[in-house]
């Protein structure tokens, strides 16, 4: 396992004691699990923004199809 230092101010410090304090765990355990958090949130904003890319470029072609399947559905052929 690597460690990581870091310079952090006072009472940043001694917020994550209070919070760590409270949760029964350790500063490490804590900023481990912030670290952990963060990185889930910013793995799901990449997912839903290439979920709305797809959309958006599937998008258009959807609207082509449903055009033509409205043109075939009220058909004065029929």
């Amino acid at each position: 396992m690597t460690t990581v230092t870091l310079r952090m101010p006072d009472n940043l410090v001694h917020n994550i004691d209070a919070y760590a304090m409270h949760l029964h765990i350790s500063r490490s355990e804590y900023i481990k699990k912030a670290i952990l958090n963060m990185n889930k949130m910013l793995l799901e904003e990449t997912r839903a923004q290439k979920l709305a890319a797809a959309s958006l470029k599937v998008r258009q072609e959807s609207m082509a199809v449903n055009a033509e399947f409205g043109e075939i559905e009220y058909d004065p052929k029929d």
